[in-house]
């Protein structure tokens, strides 16, 4: 497998994307798609993303119908690096849910965990992980913004 950054990224970055494909989270998934980096996932994390983006309110949303969601889900799954957790830190955040997030991120010794939920992933930075919006990855990581996402 190629050096490519590894990140851990949030639920929420697949909400947004599926619901605006000109945005930084959408572009964000299109770099995963195309293998330009490695998103790393626990299979607990996956089952979050399921669950969440097949709820009545998101699909809505979205405009996506849940087999939209499982052809997302199923293209995702053999695109992402598969994260065994060993080790588990609890509790190190103050939302008991994302605490799966920084513990798959530990584990796959991730770059950055990408989110929009910033504030909450403070204790990562005991572990040497940033924590970084879609942009803020972009940036740092010195990633290109895919052409067909580019406005």
């Amino acid at each position: 497998m190629k050096n490519l950054p590894k990140l851990l990224i949030d639920t929420n970055i697949l909400v947004a994307a599926t619901r605006n494909r000109q945005g930084p989270s959408f572009a964000l998934m299109q770099l995963v798609r195309s293998e330009k980096v490695t998103m790393c996932c626990s299979p607990a994390l996956f089952l979050e993303y399921e669950e969440v983006l097949k709820r009545p309110d998101q699909l809505a949303a979205s405009g996506l119908l849940a087999s939209d969601i499982d052809a997302i889900l199923s293209e995702l799954a053999g695109k992402i690096a598969p994260v065994k957790t060993h080790y588990q830190w609890k509790p190190q955040l103050r939302d008991p849910a994302d605490e799966m997030v920084l513990e798959a991120a530990v584990n796959a010794q991730a770059q950055a965990i990408v989110t929009y939920n910033l504030r909450d992933f403070g204790p990562a930075k005991l572990f040497g992980i940033p924590v970084l919006n879609p942009e803020q990855t972009f940036k740092q990581l010195n990633l290109s913004v895919p052409r067909s996402t580019q406005p």
